[in-house]
C-alpha cells in the first residue's frame, strides 16, 4: 500500500512537471530582480549582466563536473548547439540587454508590462515555428494571468522611474518612444529564446536534458557578451566591477537563483509543457515579488494588488487543472 502511494505521488507530481517547474522559475527570477537591481545600482547593468553570465558558467562546470565527471555537455550534436546557443544570444544577451536599457529609459513598472506581452509572443511564435496548439482553457488561463500581472504592474507608481514630469527628469517622447521599443524587443526576444531552446531540446536530432541546454546557453551567450564587451572597449570597466565586492556579492546571489536555478527551471517548464504555457507561469514574476517587496524595501501592498494576484493565481489555476 505504502508503495503505491508513493508511486502515485510520484506520477502525479511528473504530470504537473512542467507546470511547477514554471512557477519555480517565477519564484527565483523574483529574488533575482531584488539581488540585480543592488549590483545594477553599484556597478551598472552591463557589469552586472557580463558578471552574472560568468558565475554561471561557472555554477554551471562545477554542477556537471560532480554530477557527470565533465566540465562540459557530452553527446550533444552541431545542431543542437546551434539552436540552444542562438536561443542564448537571442534571449539572454539582445532579449535581456534591451531589457536592460529599457529599465534606465522607461522604468521598471512599463518594462515589466510590456514584458507581460511574452506569454503571448510565444503562443504564437510556438503555433507557427512547433506546431504547438492550446486549449481554450489554457488560452483563458494565459489571459487571465497576464490580465492579473498587468494590473499588479500598472498599480505601481512611485519610486519607479516613471512618476517625473516633463521638465522634472522626464525622458521625453523620443526615449520614450525608445525605451518602449525596447521593451517590446526584449519580450520578443524573452519568447523567441524559450521557442529556440525548445527547439534545440527536442527537435534538433535528438535530445537534450534542461540542465546541459541551459549551460549551452550560457556559455554562447558570454562568449558573445565578451565579444560585446571587447568592441565596446569597456573590458577594464568588467575589471573594476568585479573587484566590488558588495556588488560581487549580490551578483553570486542572482547568479545562483536567476542564470543558474531559474534558467534551469524555465528549461524544464518548456519541455513538458506547451511553450506559451511555461512563458505565461514564468512571466508571474511581478507577483511572485511582492512578498519581497513587503519584506526587503518594506512597501506597503495595496488591495488593487492583492486581487491582481488573486487573479494572477485565477489564471494559474486554470492552466494547471485543465
Amino acid at each position: 500500500m505504502v508503495s503505491l502511494t508513493a508511486t502515485a505521488a510520484y506520477i502525479g507530481s511528473m504530470v504537473y512537471l512542467g507546470e511547477l517547474a514554471g512557477l519555480a522559475t517565477a519564484v527565483l527570477w523574483s529574488f533575482t530582480s531584488i539581488f540585480f537591481t543592488q549590483a545594477g545600482r553599484l556597478v551598472g547593468s552591463f557589469n552586472t549582466n557580463n558578471i552574472r553570465l560568468l558565475m554561471a558558467v561557472f555554477l554551471y562546470a562545477g554542477f556537471s563536473l560532480v554530477t557527470t565527471g565533465s566540465l562540459y555537455p557530452q553527446e550533444v550534436n552541431s545542431q543542437q548547439w546551434f539552436w540552444l546557443g542562438l536561443s542564448g544570444i537571442v534571449g539572454l544577451v539582445i532579449g535581456d540587454g534591451c531589457g536592460f536599457q529599457a529599465l534606465v529609459l522607461i522604468g521598471p513598472r512599463l518594462t515589466t508590462l510590456l514584458y507581460a506581452s511574452a506569454p503571448v509572443m510565444t503562443t504564437i511564435i510556438a503555433w507557427g515555428f512547433l506546431g504547438e496548439q492550446l486549449s481554450l482553457w489554457d488560452l483563458l488561463g494565459i489571459v487571465v494571468t497576464i490580465g492579473g500581472v498587468s494590473w499588479v504592474v500598472m498599480e505601481r507608481k512611485s519610486g519607479d522611474g516613471n512618476s517625473h514630469k516633463p521638465g522634472r527628469g522626464y525622458p521625453g517622447s523620443h526615449s520614450l518612444l525608445k525605451g518602449v521599443m525596447l521593451g517590446f524587443v526584449a519580450a520578443l526576444g524573452q519568447a523567441v529564446g524559450l521557442v529556440l531552446a525548445k527547439y534545440g531540446m527536442l527537435y534538433a536530432g535528438g535530445s537534450v536534458e534542461p540542465m546541459p541546454a541551459a549551460f549551452i546557453r550560457m556559455v554562447v551567450s558570454l562568449v558573445a557578451m565578451g565579444a560585446i564587451t571587447i568592441v565596446r572597449g569597456e573590458t577594464s570597466t568588467t575589471l573594476r566591477a568585479i573587484k566590488n565586492r558588495r556588488a560581487l556579492a549580490f551578483c553570486a546571489a542572482g547568479a545562483v537563483v536567476g542564470p543558474f536555478l531559474g534558467v534551469w527551471m524555465s528549461l524544464v517548464a518548456v519541455k513538458y509543457i506547451a511553450a506559451g504555457l511555461a512563458s505565461t507561469l514564468n512571466s508571474t514574476t511581478p507577483v511572485m515579488v511582492l512578498p519581497l517587496v513587503i519584506l526587503w524595501y518594506k512597501e506597503k501592498v495595496s488591495l488593487r494588488a492583492t486581487l491582481g494576484a488573486v487573479l494572477t493565481v485565477c489564471g494559474v489555476a486554470l492552466i494547471f487543472l485543465f
